[in-house]
């Protein structure tokens, strides 16, 4: 993970990238690739879509990656133990018993 986000970081700073990447313009750099992303998506079935779009999928996903990597990175959160806290705190939000099989929210368990 450090080696990929290095690279990242070498080919921002590579360009002198790093003045225009605060952290508000690259979340709302970040909210712009993902509609793009939900752009390939729109008007067809998820089967058609990746179809259709698997390329242009897998490359406006790696954009929204590298935005939240440098994001990440700029923040000083470590990717790893954040993805980690969060599935800790999603294991305790939704509890294998009650949230199986389902698509509930943990606010209308029963």
């Amino acid at each position: 993970m450090d080696d990929l986000i290095n690279k990242i970081i070498a080919f921002r700073d590579e360009r002198d990238w790093k003045q225009f990447h605060n952290p508000k313009d690259l979340a709302i750099s970040l909210t712009l690739e993902a509609s793009e992303l939900l752009e390939t998506f729109q008007w067809k079935s998820s089967e058609q879509a990746v179809e259709a779009n698997l390329n242009d999928i897998q490359d406006e996903l790696a954009d929204v990656l590298i935005y939240s990597m440098m994001l990440a990175h700029d923040l000083g959160i470590d990717v790893k133990s954040a993805i980690l806290q969060k599935l800790e705190k999603n294991a305790e939000k939704y509890p294998i018993d009650k949230f199986k099989g389902t698509s509930r929210k943990y606010t209308e368990a029963e």
